[in-house]
């Protein structure tokens, strides 16, 4: 079975007296240890999906089932909990704890889970060195450059052990080079068995992605869905001191 399977999802919005369907029959799957882009303009219906695949929001009709749990009428209490257990979120923006330095950014989800301290300390640190930040633990976020910060955020998504990775725009405030490097650690956090989802409006991100999916008018468009057997490789490895 499918990690993610949709099936003729749909999510409407009532202002007023109007209704505004923002997915219109979605369906969809995906399997563990995918690595996928969803992409389409604004107003598209991409973020929406992106809300319902993260257990931010559920449904107006269809079915949702994650990891074998259909989520689809969930409660808010049992979204939470799916979230905190199954889904990571990377952010453009980063969302760091400006205050905070590297660890406490990275230990907080669990926190909030009720890991034991001497757990949260290991779990922290491994996912800190996953990320090659060892050297800038004790740094906040304003002592960063903005491909630290979201090797920050990335490592903060993975600490639960997520199986599912959401990252909106996650190379959008970076410059290229480095940008290159987060879609290199992206790809080997699929190769070690979890499933990454960038949304994403750059389609040049999204050429380079083994699988793509374009959202237009709250619908899959229908021969835009694909397999993409030739892309370019990524530059390999994130050196501990490299300043991006």
């Amino acid at each position: 079975m499918a990690l993610v399977e949709l099936t003729d999802i749909r999510k409407i919005y009532r202002i007023g007296d109007q209704e505004i369907a923002a997915l219109d029959g979605v369906t969809l799957s995906v399997e563990s240890g995918e690595f996928l882009a969803i992409i389409g303009p604004s107003g598209s219906g991409k973020s929406t999906l992106m809300h319902l695949l993260g257990c931010l929001d559920t449904p107006t009709s269809g079915r949702l089932v994650i990891d074998s749990v259909d989520v689809s009428r969930a409660s808010n209490d049992e979204l939470a909990r799916m979230r905190n257990a199954k889904i990571g979120f990377v952010f453009q923006s980063f969302n760091l704890l400006p205050k905070f330095d590297v660890f406490r950014n990275v230990e907080l989800p669990m926190v909030y889970a009720g890991v034991s301290a001497k757990v949260r300390r290991e779990r922290a640190m491994e996912a800190i060195e996953r990320v090659g930040l060892l050297n800038r633990i004790h740094n906040t976020p304003l002592q960063l450059s903005g491909g630290q910060c979201q090797r920050v955020a990335i490592a903060r998504a993975i600490v639960n052990d997520p199986k599912i990775v959401f990252a909106d725009e996650p190379t959008g405030n970076l410059d290229s080079h480095t940008g290159e490097a987060i879609l290199t650690l992206f790809r080997e956090l699929a190769q070690s068995g979890r499933t990454i989802i960038i949304v994403t409006h750059d389609n040049n991100i999204a050429a380079r992605l083994p699988r793509r999916i374009e959202m237009r008018d709250g619908r899959i468009r229908i021969g835009v869905e694909a397999e993409v057997s030739n892309t370019a490789p990524l530059i390999a490895g994130i050196p501990e001191d490299r300043a991006i």
